[in-house]
């Protein structure tokens, strides 16, 4: 088979595209013809050395796959030859990655795709959707009726937190550029701020009154010290990005108003949370309230320039989908083939 792979951590320009056996499942495993695979932040931290996690070269880089499946091990019930399945779980912990034409995917960590979505924009949205799942009900405990303050909230992450803090009955404000300000608010937030405002903290505390619940801020700066400062009695702030920011914390305040900041990063999400979190997800795919926002497809072989460009912060949002090349084919003979979606 084909696969994207490296055989030592480094640069993108260590990806190689070429031949590696086929894998073969375990007794509670299955096998996945791969349809569509996906570039994430975190793939290029596994692949950089950045995150630490167990590797076995030649390593298969990815972490997202939607396909079918080809083969199921006899302990892995529920799945049957032909299924549309996905996954956002491979490519660390010591498995292969999801870049190739098959992949092997524990049978506890791999979801049966609801029917009807599409494969390409699902792949795109189910590493996102998951993320803010976990970083709203599990880390952040968010409850209804609760005010959801999401910073970077037109991003893919954003708008995922956006989708289900909203549909969970949340009060979300949002804050984005202003050109964003209309898809945040279809998107279901009640409050939209402009980043860029110099008087945003003064904006922020207008629209939560009462307090933030709950802070997510997706671009990573972490600005501890204003969010602190506008949280409610007993609010969270839940970190899910920026590995390499240094915030101030203001601990007395912290602690006089008995609230609290955690760490969180998807790849320390149980099997068990992971399942729960993909139940939500399907639940959404299916009634189509996650859709990527901007989708580029690419064949598998562009996958080290694919990382290059995520490193330089060239993809603002847009969502690189790699397609093996009987996918890519197909898409490129097809009369409703893509190449970019988007507004």
């Amino acid at each position: 088979m084909h696969a994207a792979f490296v055989e030592k951590l480094g640069p993108p320009e260590n990806i190689r595209y070429g031949k590696l056996p086929a894998p073969v499942p375990g007794a509670n495993e299955v096998l996945v013809d791969v349809m569509a695979t996906t570039v994430n932040p975190v793939d290029t931290f596994v692949r950089s050395g950045l995150f630490r996690t167990p590797v076995a070269f030649p390593f298969v880089i990815g972490r997202d796959l939607v396909g079918t499946v080809a083969a199921a091990g006899p302990d892995a019930p529920g799945f049957a030859v032909g299924d549309p399945v996905w996954s956002n779980s491979l490519g660390h912990g010591g498995r292969q990655g999801a870049a190739a034409d098959q992949a092997v995917v524990p049978a506890d960590r791999l979801y049966h795709l609801p029917r009807g979505a599409d494969p390409v924009e699902a792949v795109a949205v189910v590493h996102p959707a998951t993320t803010a799942w976990l970083g709203l009900f599990v880390h952040g405990r968010v409850r209804t009726g609760e005010t959801v303050l999401v910073a970077g909230a037109a991003g893919n992450v954003g708008s995922a937190l956006v989708v289900l803090a909203a549909e969970a009955g949340c009060r979300v404000v949002a804050t984005a550029s202003a050109r964003d300000a209309g898809h945040c608010r279809d998107l279901g937030a009640a409050e939209v701020l402009d980043y860029r405002d110099p008087d945003l903290a003064e904006r922020l505390d207008e629209a939560g009154p009462h307090g933030v619940d709950a802070w997510f801020d997706t671009s990573g700066e972490n600005d501890l010290d204003t969010a602190v400062g506008l949280l409610a009695p007993r609010g969270r702030i839940v970190l899910l990005a920026g590995a390499g920011s240094r915030p101030v914390l203001p601990a007395g305040q912290l602690y006089m108003k008995d609230c609290s900041v955690v760490g969180f990063a998807i790849s320390r999400a149980t099997g068990a949370e992971l399942a729960e979190a993909a139940a939500g997800v399907n639940r959404l795919l299916a009634a189509g309230r996650l859709r990527p926002r901007s989708v580029e497809t690419l064949p598998l072989s562009a996958a080290a320039d694919a990382h290059r460009r995520m490193e330089r912060g060239e993809l603002h949002g847009r969502r690189v989908v790699l397609l093996p090349a009987r996918e890519h084919e197909h898409q490129s003979r097809s009369p409703n083939g893509r190449v970019t979606q988007g507004t």
